[in-house]
């Protein structure tokens, strides 16, 4: 490994089994000057196991701001540092990218040790294409956001894939089927890597109606297919965009979903989206 100072690493840890660790990961671990760690209680026990002496300081989505600068300039001073999160690669639906452009800026190496990923886990078990994909992490809980969101996803005419909370997946998979995903292939992946792990598949409105009257445990990562093309067809596009408005999707993103899943002109879609019901 190249010693030069003043480097940053991005580390990626495992999701659940430790055997996933690469020597990469372990050797980068071992050598660095600091380990910066989500969560440092979550992350002592897999360096301790694959005795790892090198200091944890913490760094998550509450200190960041007033830290990176600080971390920085300790790694322009001569500084090596690895970053990791609790599981799988920092930055995804993780704190870091603050972190990572302040290095960039100041024009520290910044270097990835790849490995473990629940989001290309959960692709590539799911059966659906993976040759492009859109990552939309976690959705926003509520509000205009989420249902931009889940027309987004409803418009997509490629695989999407999310995070979500086990105890809000059967929420999430009816709301999507609602947007007009129901009869689109799905898989719901949980607690990959370890023990348990499971990834079932259907359409979302079967897994919705399955997780409804059994609620998964542990992580969970969502692929979902694409919009398959459709012959235009107004009325049934008429019906989408009043269903879509009465969801409290904005005309804009109305417009976008009609587009992408009925296909119809732009102009015909911008239209139907600002008709008063």
């Amino acid at each position: 490994m190249n010693d030069a100072p003043g480097m940053l690493y991005i580390v990626s840890t495992p999701i659940g089994n430790l055997g996933d660790i690469s020597a990469r990961a372990i050797e980068t671990l071992k050598q660095v000057n600091v380990v910066l760690a989500e969560d440092t209680r979550h992350s002592r026990p897999l360096l301790q196991r694959f005795e790892i002496g090198t200091p944890l300081v913490s760094y998550h989505e509450h200190n960041e701001a007033r830290t990176s600068d600080a971390l920085v300039a300790r790694m322009l001073a001569g500084e090596s540092m690895a970053l990791i999160s609790d599981a799988g690669t920092p930055l995804l639906s993780d704190p870091g990218a603050r972190l990572v452009a302040a290095a960039i800026e100041a024009q520290v190496r910044v270097v990835p040790i790849p490995g473990a990923s629940a989001l290309l886990s959960a692709l590539v078990a799911s059966g659906i294409s993976s040759s492009r994909f859109t990552f939309f992490g976690f959705l926003e809980r509520k509000g205009a956001e989420r249902a931009s969101g889940l027309a987004e996803i409803a418009s997509l005419a490629h695989t999407a894939v999310l995070y979500e909370a086990a105890s809000r997946v059967a929420h999430t998979l009816g709301e999507l089927s609602e947007a007009g995903c129901g009869n689109r292939l799905g898989s719901v992946a949980r607690e990959l890597t370890k023990q348990f792990e499971e990834v079932r598949r259907g359409t979302l409105r079967e897994l919705a109606a399955y997780y409804e009257g059994s609620p998964p445990r542990g992580e969970v990562v969502i692929v979902i297919e694409g919009a398959q093309a459709v012959e235009p067809n107004e009325g049934a596009a008429r019906d989408r965009a009043r269903a879509l408005r009465a969801a409290g999707v904005s005309a804009r993103d109305v417009a976008r979903a009609l587009v992408a899943d009925q296909g119809i002109a732009r102009n015909v879609a911008y239209r139907l989206a600002q008709e008063e019901d």
